[in-house]
């Protein structure tokens, strides 16, 4: 490459699952990085003015209805409809910051398969976990250490980012709920793609109320890990 000739970086699309996030994409979407290529919303079927605000803030937002509930069903609609060579994933309620997406990419563009925040190392934090939430996260990510080895430090969070090229080691219709964060996060372990840890600050939602309930959806995640770890499906990655 010639002294002074720019570098064609890698396409971007980044998927936000909504559901009556009106509020908080007014927030969000003009936050978000100008070298995106797409912003995907995957709207479960909202009530509110969710898809008229986004299409009014950016003119890089596409529509997809999710074709199901929860928030892996929004994700897996979310993938398949992405074009970028690099896909990132972030909730819609501006607990997660666009500023942070440089951090993931770079870590890819470095040489990494996945790159994921976490809460739980050198720059990043939390202001919106209770302690029992913060224990069940630890427990459940010493049980994926135990069980699949990795150092990973946070396991439930859905800030992360890959190359296109490993889509099919994360889709699986039967993962449909919150439970997708962790599965996205084990395949990447059972397939032995690089991931690399990047800080990230969660702040509390900013309106709205969550979807998330502690209990069942812990459950559904030990269930998750405990069927991947000893699913006889062979997952290899490219």
């Amino acid at each position: 490459m010639a002294f002074g000739e720019k570098v064609k970086l890698p396409t971007v699309s980044v998927i936000i699952p909504t559901l009556n996030e009106a509020e908080n994409l007014a927030v969000l979407l003009p936050q978000m990085p100008e070298w995106l290529t797409e912003i995907v919303i995957v709207d479960g079927h909202s009530v509110d003015e969710t898809i008229e605000v986004a299409q009014a803030l950016s003119p890089k937002t596409r529509i997809v209805i999710a074709p199901g509930r929860g928030k892996g069903a929004a994700l897996r609609a979310g993938f398949a409809a992405a074009s970028g060579e690099i896909i990132v994933a972030i909730d819609a309620d501006c607990s997660m910051h666009p500023r942070e997406m440089v951090m993931l990419v770079s870590a890819l563009l470095a040489g990494g398969d996945v790159a994921k925040g976490s809460r739980f190392i050198q720059g990043g934090g939390t202001t919106d976990m209770s302690s029992f939430r913060m224990f069940g996260n630890w427990s459940l990510t010493q049980a994926v250490r135990l069980l699949y080895g990795g150092s990973y430090s946070d396991l439930c969070y859905g800030y992360f980012a890959f190359w296109r090229k490993h889509l099919d080691v994360f889709m699986d219709a039967t993962v449909t709920g919150f439970e997708v964060e962790t599965f996205i996060k084990v395949r990447a372990l059972k397939a032995h793609l690089r991931v690399v840890e990047v800080p990230s600050f969660e702040a509390p939602r900013l309106y709205g109320e969550s979807n998330l309930r502690a209990i069942p959806d812990g459950w559904r995640v030990l269930k998750t890990i405990v069927r991947e770890r000893f699913s006889e499906v062979q997952v290899k990655g490219v």
